[in-house]
């Protein structure tokens, strides 16, 4: 058996396994964005939101991440209004989802627990959804009837889809 060649084989493989370390640990490979929640009392709450806009990519959501911090979230773009559903297969952590319609108003607010095969359904079509750490928008104070845009003053998401 000759050992010829077999020691580059070795160095390409190991650099293959950091490249899938690497990519493993970053989480996703979605663009993110800076987006604000523009709130009734005037306030704006930054947030910094990865997009999912493939079918591959909403599929995936947040299954097997380690950790979403809050201030972070994922928002998923459709190319009209619909019903959502959503439910957390193999995502270890609890989400609260917020249904956004094309004007970027929060519509409704909901908690989904970790693993959960339940369907969570939007009640009403909406265009977007945007998941967060559970509890994130009580913390930062949003509310249902808030508006989601870009971090530029005067951006709307219809401006940015």
């Amino acid at each position: 058996m000759s050992f010829k060649g077999k020691p580059l084989v070795a160095v390409f493989f190991l650099i293959l396994c950091s490249f899938a370390h690497i990519s493993c640990e970053q989480g996703s490979a979605l663009v993110r964005m800076n987006l604000v929640v523009e709130t009734a009392s005037g306030g704006r709450v930054p947030l910094q939101a990865e997009i999912a806009r493939t079918p591959a990519e909403q599929e995936k959501g947040y299954m097997n991440r380690e950790r979403i911090p809050d201030g972070t979230g994922m928002l998923f773009v459709y190319t009209a209004d619909r019903k959502m559903s959503f439910w957390m297969k193999n995502t270890p952590h609890p989400l609260s989802i917020a249904f956004i319609d094309s004007d970027g108003i929060i519509r409704e607010i909901r908690d989904m627990a970790p693993f959960s095969r339940e369907t969570i359904t939007s009640t009403r079509s909406v265009r977007y959804a945007l998941e967060v750490p559970a509890g994130w928008f009580v913390r930062a104070g949003i509310s249902v009837g808030d508006r989601l845009a870009g971090a530029e003053p005067g951006t709307s998401l219809k401006a940015l889809f």
